[in-house]
């Protein structure tokens, strides 16, 4: 399936914008944080140090964001493009929508803002998966924006076609899911990939910049 036939990258981000119900901010904030969230603060504890300035990609109502404040890291930004997302997180997540920042708006956007090296960590939950095809510039970005560290956790698929570039999965008929070799699209890049933990549904990665 050629996903520029069904769908462009202004339907798609539209699509994550007005989206309500199952998989919007407050679907994610009454599920609360999970064993990605433990994974993923692992490995920052691991590798950054407690002063790391941190950015979520794709934040949502800040469930992630939220587990890492509660682990004493305080210096966190997130990015997302659904303006409700901090309504939400408001009301779930007081402390962190207290004190974190945070920008509205697509990743598209928002990132060339940002300048060389203005975050120690940048990590994607489930979003990077969804960039369509048209916008891959943007994990360029993300390596310009971050110091340090980059930590992916992505749906990558299964089986021996596990991360075919061309390979996209439409969830429930609705939205794109892009399965990608996260490995080689960041290698490529110029990084390198430090930790791979595969899970039931997602893959998580930490690479480091040069």
């Amino acid at each position: 399936m050629d996903p520029d036939d069904d769908l462009d990258p202004q339907d798609n981000r539209r699509g994550w914008a007005e989206r309500s119900g199952e998989y919007s901010p407050e679907y994610y904030a009454h599920i609360g944080p999970n064993d990605v969230s433990e994974t993923i603060a692992t490995a920052i504890d691991y590798y950054a140090a407690d002063e790391a300035a941190i950015l979520e990609i794709g934040c949502s109502s800040g469930r992630h964001l939220a587990h890492l404040l509660d682990n004493g890291f305080e210096n966190l930004t997130g990015i997302d493009i659904n303006d409700e997302s901090f309504d939400v997180m408001a009301e779930y997540f007081p402390e962190l929508a207290a004190t974190g920042t945070f920008h509205t708006g697509a990743i598209e956007d928002v990132l060339p803002g940002f300048e060389d090296d203005a975050f120690d960590v940048i990590y994607s939950v489930e979003t990077l998966q969804h960039v369509h095809p048209d916008d891959e510039w943007v994990f360029e970005e993300l390596t310009r924006v971050t110091s340090d560290l980059l930590v992916t956790a992505e749906n990558e698929g299964n089986g021996p076609q596990r991360g075919r570039k061309d390979d996209v999965n439409y969830v429930q008929g609705e939205f794109p899911l892009f399965y990608r070799d996260w490995h080689a699209v960041f290698t490529d890049l110029g990084l390198a990939q430090l930790l791979c933990e595969r899970g039931n549904r997602d893959t998580v990665r930490v690479f480091r910049t040069p």
